[in-house]
């Protein structure tokens, strides 16, 4: 599956493989126990993060493995988005800064 990154006027888009999402779960259940006790999103503290939250708090970790290449990392947090939110095939990332802006979109996957 691709998962389609949208930073400013740029796209990049993340193949996770198939593997990925079928075997990844101990790194995509260690997201979601990192995420229990709440997490600082921007300037502002999400005590229980919805799964949108948990979302965009992913995305902005994938935005910060895109700007440091590292492409491993940036897939698994691809393939934790797509296995969370099965419908999302894009985020568009806030370059403010503030992650509660980042948004998800919504549509058929392209494989």
């Amino acid at each position: 599956m691709i998962l389609r990154v949208y930073v400013g006027d740029q796209t990049f888009p993340i193949e996770v493989p198939k593997l990925v999402l079928d075997e990844g779960d101990d790194f995509f259940s260690m997201i979601d126990r990192d995420l229990e006790n709440g997490y600082q999103v921007s300037r502002t503290w999400i005590q229980k993060p919805t799964i949108v939250h948990r979302c965009q708090i992913a995305a902005d970790r994938l935005l910060s493995a895109l700007h440091t290449e590292n492409q491993k990392t940036a897939i698994m947090l691809a393939g934790y988005i797509l296995t969370r939110m099965p419908n999302v095939v894009g985020v568009r990332m806030d370059t403010t800064g503030d992650m509660l802006e980042h948004e998800l979109i919504f549509g058929p996957h392209a494989v």
